[in-house]
Formats: structure tokens, C-alpha cells, sequence
């Protein structure tokens, strides 16, 4: 017995790499799971990758149930949280894992290039948090893990769409952490390293072997405990360890008392260093320190 047993969790991009192995892991623990993943490519049978992962659950003796939708299509989005209602009469859950890459250095980057990552990563991730998330205030109830990349919390060359999208997803969380938590919905922003499709060509093959999508799948879990009261934090995660992850700003100072930019830069960085749950906080504590000395 675990605290996931009968819980209902829905699942994007659940068809390969991390979003199969956070479906598998969930169903282990008990959790019935709705399995997105749109069908790319389906075998002779005509199934899909969804398709296949719920074939998994079930014959570990778990629930499951299909989508194909992509989750750039708003139908998607209230599809999917109708499906975990009609069927089991409740949503406890969401991972929002599917995503694209698509790699374009930022001056070749083409509209249509830009335009699909950002559908996919930002479009897709938002319409189905908001529509789990609507379901889930009305139940009082609910957990929300969003998957970014450290892509869009530090940068990466290459992949200028990429990142950018995953940082819109990082922000997206904060945001919705603080927005649900009086309605007792939590969101947390997962940011996973592992060897998947999309990341095996640019992984460092020292540790392409350790950077399994199933030692990321825990951690996943846990925020999806009923027991688990994390809201708002950005997790670094790989190979079974973790970092927490914060916006920072540094103290605060006054150009006019340096000789240039960036002497006053340097001394900030060498200051106070401040957190915020949300801009507002940050907003507040910085008008304050400009104002009284």
C-alpha cells in the first residue's frame, strides 16, 4: 500500500523516455493513470506508443487508459481530464512530459520551427494544467508536476526555441504553485537529466548510462503523494540525486555610488542574495531597500 493506491493521474508525452517510466512507476504505486501520447508512429496492430504503455500497466496488474491527442489541440486538454473523471470519478494528478526540441541556433531559427516548440512546451503544458488544475480546485484537491529542462533555467546553445519554452514552463509553475495552494492544489517544476530520444545525441557518454528515465520517476512520485505538502520549488534532477533550484536576485545597490556598470554589478553579486515565491514579493522588497536606507 502506498499513498497513490486508487489515485487517478494523467500523463503527457507517456509513450516513451521520461513520461513512460513516470507512467510505469505511478501505476506501481497503485496509481491509475491516463496515458497521453500522440501516435507518431503505430506498429502493424495499430497501436501506438500509448498504446504499448498501457499494455505495461495492465499486465502489472495496474489501470490505465489511453489518449492520442496532442496536447497543443485545447480539445486535448479537456479530453484528457474528462476521460480520468468519466472513468474513475476523480483527478488527483497531472505530469505534463511531452514536449519537442527541435534544435535551431537562435539566428536560423525559422517562424514554423519557433512557432511548433513553443505550441507544444508552453501551449500544450498550460492548457492542460489549467484544465487539470480547474478540476482540481473544485475538488479541493490536486498535484501538479510541470517537466521543464535546465535548458530554460541557465540557457543552451543550439537550442534557442527549446530553452526558451522551458523557461516559460518554470515560470508557469511558480505561478500556478502560488495561485493553487489556498485550493489545495501544489504544483512543482521538475527539471530532469536522462538519456531519452531526444536527449541521446548531445548526452556526455561518461554518463549517458547512469541517466536513466526510471531514476528520475521517483522523485516525480513523491510530489504526487497525497502526504507531500512541496509547492512551488524547481527541482534538478538525475541518476537518483536532486537539486533545489531558486531564482535569485543579489543585493541591492546604487549605480551612482560605483565608478561603472560593472563594479556595481559585482557588488551586488557579492551582497545579500534574496528569493521570492512571486514577483510581487520581489517587487515589494526592492522599492523597500531603495527607499529606506
Amino acid at each position: 500500500m502506498t499513498g497513490l493506491d486508487g489515485r487517478v493521474v494523467i500523463v503527457t508525452g507517456a509513450g516513451k523516455g521520461l513520461g513512460r517510466a513516470f507512467a510505469l512507476d505511478l501505476a506501481a504505486r497503485g496509481a491509475r493513470v491516463v496515458v497521453n501520447n500522440r501516435n507518431r508512429v503505430v506498429d502493424d496492430a495499430g497501436l501506438g506508443p500509448a498504446d504499448h504503455v498501457v499494455r505495461e500497466i495492465e499486465a502489472g496488474g495496474g489501470e490505465a487508459v489511453a489518449d492520442h491527442g496532442a496536447v497543443e489541440d485545447p480539445a486535448t486538454a479537456q479530453r484528457l481530464v474528462a476521460t480520468a473523471l468519466d472513468r474513475w470519478g476523480r483527478l488527483d494528478g497531472l505530469v505534463t512530459s511531452a514536449a519537442v526540441s527541435r534544435p535551431q541556433i537562435l539566428h536560423n531559427t525559422t517562424p514554423e520551427n519557433l512557432q511548433e516548440v513553443l505550441a507544444v512546451n508552453v501551449i500544450g503544458t498550460a492548457l492542460v494544467a489549467a484544465a487539470a488544475s480547474k478540476a482540481m480546485r473544485v475538488a479541493g484537491y490536486g498535484r501538479i508536476v510541470l517537466v521543464a529542462s535546465t535548458a530554460g533555467l541557465h540557457g543552451e546553445p543550439t537550442v534557442s526555441a527549446y530553452a526558451a519554452s522551458k523557461g516559460a514552463v518554470i515560470a508557469l509553475g511558480r505561478t500556478a504553485a502560488v495561485e493553487g495552494a489556498r485550493r489545495g492544489v501544489l504544483t512543482n517544476v521538475v527539471l530532469p537529466y536522462a538519456t531519452t530520444q531526444m536527449t541521446s545525441d548531445g548526452m556526455d557518454p561518461r554518463y549517458a548510462g547512469l541517466m536513466r528515465a526510471e531514476a528520475v520517476a521517483p522523485l516525480v512520485s513523491a510530489l504526487l503523494e497525497p502526504g507531500s505538502e512541496v509547492n512551488g520549488q524547481v527541482v534538478v534532477a538525475a541518476a537518483g540525486g536532486l537539486r533545489a533550484a531558486d531564482s535569485v536576485e543579489g543585493g541591492t545597490v546604487r549605480l551612482a555610488d560605483f565608478p561603472d556598470l560593472s563594479s556595481a554589478l559585482a557588488a551586488s553579486r557579492e551582497g545579500k542574495q534574496h528569493t521570492y515565491p512571486e514577483a510581487q514579493a520581489a517587487f515589494q522588497d526592492f522599492a523597500a531597500e531603495l527607499v529606506i536606507p
